[in-house]
C-alpha cells in the first residue's frame, strides 16, 4: 500500500473526527437557548435534506432494502435515536471533553459485544485491554464522587446505544447502499424528535441559533462522508487509530469556546481508555493479518490428494 494512500486515509479520518466534534460544539452552543428536542428536529431536517440530495446523486434512491435487512435497520434506528438523545442530553450538561472521553470507549464495547453476541474470538490480551479501558471510564465518570451525576450515566447509555447501532450495522447485507440506510435512519430520527418536540414549548430561533443548527447539519454530513471515504483509502489498521483525534478536538474546543478543562483524573482516565483502544485495534490488526496469511498458505498448497 503506497504511503500516500495511508496519509490520505489518516487525513480523512482526522477530518471526519474534526467535523463530528465541531458539530458537537455547535449543538452544545445552543444549550439553554433552544430545547433539546427542537434542536435535534431542526438539525435533522437539514441533515435529511442534504443526505437525500447526496443519495439521489449517488443513485441510492433507486435501490430497495431486502427483507432480511429490515430488522437490522430497525435496531440501527433504535441505536441512533437512543444515542442521540442520551449523548446530546449529556453534552448540554457536562464539558464536551468529558463526554468525548467517555465515547472513546466505543472500540472496546463493540469488541466485547461482538464477542458476546456474535461469538467473535477475543483473546485474553484484548479482554485485558477492555477491562483496563473500563477502569479508565470509571476514572472519567467517578461514581460516588461530587462530580458524578445523572448525565455521567447518560454518557454511558450513549455508548451502549452506539454499540447497538454498530452491531446492527454489521448485520446488514453488503449490497445495501450506505447512503440509503443513512437516509432512512435520518428521516425516522427527525420524525421521532419532531413528534417529541411537540410535548414541550418551542423557543424562538434567532440568527445565531439558525447558523449553529445549519452548521451542525453540514458538519455531521461532512463527518459521515469523510468516514465513508476513509474506508476506500489506506489500510484500516493504520488509519483507525486516528479516530482518537476527536478527543484532542474536544479538549481544544472545550477550552477555547466554553472555557472548560478536565480535571487531572479525567485526563488520566481518558489516556487509559485511548491506550486500551489503540492496543485493541493493534491486536485486531494482528489477528486479521495472521488469518489472511494462513488462508494464503492454504490456497497455495492446493487441495489435498485423496
Amino acid at each position: 500500500m503506497p504511503r500516500s494512500d495511508n496519509l490520505t486515509g489518516a487525513l480523512l479520518m482526522m477530518g471526519s473526527m474534526a467535523a463530528f466534534t465541531i458539530n458537537d460544539a455547535m449543538i452544545k452552543g445552543l444549550s439553554g437557548q433552544v430545547p433539546l428536542f427542537q434542536v435535534m428536529f431542526l438539525r435533522g431536517v437539514g441533515t435529511t435534506v442534504l443526505v437525500a440530495v447526496i443519495a439521489w446523486r449517488m443513485g441510492s434512491l433507486t435501490k430497495h432494502l431486502p427483507r432480511e435487512d429490515l430488522w437490522p435497520v430497525f435496531w440501527r434506528m433504535v441505536g441512533e435515536i437512543g444515542s442521540a438523545y442520551f449523548f446530546v442530553s449529556a453534552l448540554f450538561n457536562m464539558p464536551i471533553a468529558n463526554i468525548s472521553a467517555i465515547m472513546q470507549a466505543l472500540p472496546l464495547t463493540i469488541t466485547l459485544a461482538a464477542a458476546l453476541f456474535f461469538r467473535e474470538p477475543v483473546g485474553w490480551k484484548r479482554m485485558s485491554a477492555i477491562l483496563a479501558g473500563f477502569i479508565g471510564v470509571m476514572l472519567i465518570v467517578r461514581p460516588g464522587t461530587e462530580g458524578f451525576n445523572v448525565y455521567s450515566v447518560y454518557g454511558l447509555a450513549a455508548v451502549a446505544f452506539v454499540t447497538l447501532r454498530d452491531l446492527a450495522t454489521r448485520k446488514l447485507s453488503r449490497d445495501v447502499p450506505s447512503m440509503l440506510v443513512t437516509l432512512i435512519t435520518s428521516f425516522f430520527i427527525t420524525t421521532f424528535f419532531g413528534l417529541a418536540s411537540l410535548t414541550g414549548d418551542w423557543a424562538a430561533v434567532d440568527g445565531r441559533a439558525m447558523l449553529l443548527i445549519g452548521g451542525a447539519a453540514v458538519m455531521i454530513i461532512g463527518g459521515y462522508l469523510f468516514s465513508i471515504m476513509v474506508m476506500r483509502v489506506g489500510e484500516i489498521g493504520f488509519v483507525a487509530p486516528f479516530r482518537y483525534t476527536s478527543l484532542i478536538w474536544a479538549l481544544i474546543l472545550g477550552w477555547v469556546v466554553f472555557g472548560d478543562w478536565p480535571q487531572t483524573v479525567t485526563l488520566i482516565g481518558a489516556a487509559i481508555v485511548v491506550a486500551s483502544g489503540l492496543f485493541t485495534l493493534y491486536r485486531e490488526a494482528q489477528v486479521s493479518r495472521r488469518a489472511r496469511a494462513a488462508q494464503k498458505r492454504q490456497l497455495s498448497l492446493g487441495p489435498r490428494p485423496r
